[in-house]
């Protein structure tokens, strides 16, 4: 997995129209609606800590996880400049470990998927487990099946934003659903002026029924799947979906 180490210094710009607050509103609500109203939350692989900044705001005690030390950076800039106490860690999903235990976990923009291998996927589940207290709620998004075939597929796409020129090109092997993201960054260093980097990543979709089992291996109930930031049940063309589950 890439440590994003080129991507994330324009990784906010390129993701400004992920509304933040509202994605808040949503966990927050579902980890209400199952019991868990504040404590010590982990966001597993937070990125920038966009989303640890508003899970904070909200009166929840956040531990934000990723393997980039170069998103961590940003994301401590944020929170300091949010006025938020955040405690962030330099660690991979699957090698988590925590000082003690945590009420809730969250783990979101399609973190889960950048796990391309089943046994690391896992892993992470084991180790959330690991540091969950009992009844505690577990809440992720994945890209589904169909977006990966039908959507990112291989294609490309082009992003331009605020002195940011990106070009993403996916290559997907059909037979795992895992799409090869290769991204060319444009960033205008003086007017007119770009200076290209170049950054690889890939993303694996899994079905449902994977999930939940593995889920379940490491000590979760399953509890629900909802179409993206709803509470309706996925449709055949959901390209996100949101799971929650509940440490046994």
């Amino acid at each position: 997995m890439s440590g994003y180490a080129e991507f994330s210094g324009v990784y906010d710009i390129l993701t400004q129209n992920v509304d933040y607050p509202q994605r808040a509103d949503y966990i927050a609500d579902l980890l209400s609606r199952n019991g868990v109203t504040g404590g010590i939350l982990l966001d597993l692989a937070c990125g920038t800590g966009s989303l640890s900044v508003e899970m904070a705001k909200k009166g929840y005690e956040v531990i934000g996880v990723d393997a980039s030390g170069e998103m961590l950076s940003i994301a401590m800039n944020n929170a300091y400049e949010a006025e938020q106490n955040i405690l962030f860690l330099c660690q991979q999903m699957q090698n988590l470990d925590l000082y003690g235990a945590i009420g809730s976990a969250i783990c979101t923009l399609d973190s889960i998927n950048h796990l391309t291998e089943k046994s690391d996927v896992q892993a992470a589940f084991d180790r959330v487990s690991l540091f969950m207290e009992k009844d505690g709620i577990f809440v992720f998004d994945v890209n589904t099946t169909y977006k990966h075939r039908e959507v990112l597929a291989d294609n490309s796409f082009v992003y331009e934003a605020d002195g940011v020129y990106c070009v993403w090109q996916n290559t997907l092997d059909s037979n795992t659903d895992t799409v090869q993201i290769d991204l060319d960054i444009f960033t205008e260093i003086e007017p007119d002026i770009y200076e290209r980097t170049q950054e690889s990543f890939c993303e694996r979709a899994y079905e449902i029924s994977e999930l939940e089992a593995m889920l379940e291996s490491a000590g979760f109930e399953f509890i629900a799947v909802y179409d993206e930031l709803t509470y309706t049940a996925p449709q055949e063309n959901s390209q996100r979906v949101f799971i929650t589950a509940r440490k046994k």
